[in-house]
């Protein structure tokens, strides 16, 4: 995600719990503060593996901190931003927008606010496009294609209550 930033002359903060010295220096990253960094990004770009350490990482008061006008694009996990606290901040204008791919609850319900806010855009969830990905789960998806089309279904959820939780990333 870096060099595409950096292409578009975008100078690059990071923050994280974990993050060291030497990667900032690997991949040309200022390290900063969360507090600095959510004061002074006009694009907040979320990219952090979930845990319960890391959920509602972002709540109401920081969201407060940042630059109004600010955009928050989480690419991650729902979970990370305080989804109420984020619905808040877009309503009340504090942030320009969000970019979402990534929700509390999945599939987004149809209803959801985040469907009806003019300041954010919603997608699907491409992240997981790997190498690996294409290698393994491209080819069960089409083994679920041709035995759907065979008339033997394989790998079928009727409801998504009987799918085990994901694990965290």
């Amino acid at each position: 995600m870096v060099p595409v930033v950096k292409a578009l002359g975008m100078d690059v903060l990071a923050w994280s719990q974990n993050l060291t010295e030497e990667r900032c220096a690997e991949l040309c990253v200022k390290k900063v503060t969360k507090d600095e960094l959510l004061s002074s990004a006009d694009v907040l770009g979320i990219f952090l593996a979930f845990s319960e350490r890391s959920r509602n990482m972002l709540r109401a008061g920081d969201l407060a901190k940042m630059k109004a006008g600010a955009i928050s694009v989480n690419i991650s996990r729902g979970p990370i931003v305080e989804e109420a606290a984020l619905v808040a901040a877009l309503r009340s204008g504090h942030l320009a927008g969000a970019g979402l791919d990534v929700f509390d609850r999945e599939p987004l319900p149809a209803d959801h606010t985040f469907r009806s806010l003019d300041n954010v855009v919603v997608t699907p969830h491409t992240g997981y496009v790997t190498e690996h990905l294409f290698r393994t789960a491209w080819q069960r998806m089409a083994q679920d294609v041709a035995a759907y089309l065979a008339g033997s279904p394989i790998r079928v959820v009727t409801d998504p209550a009987d799918c085990p939780p994901m694990a965290p990333q």
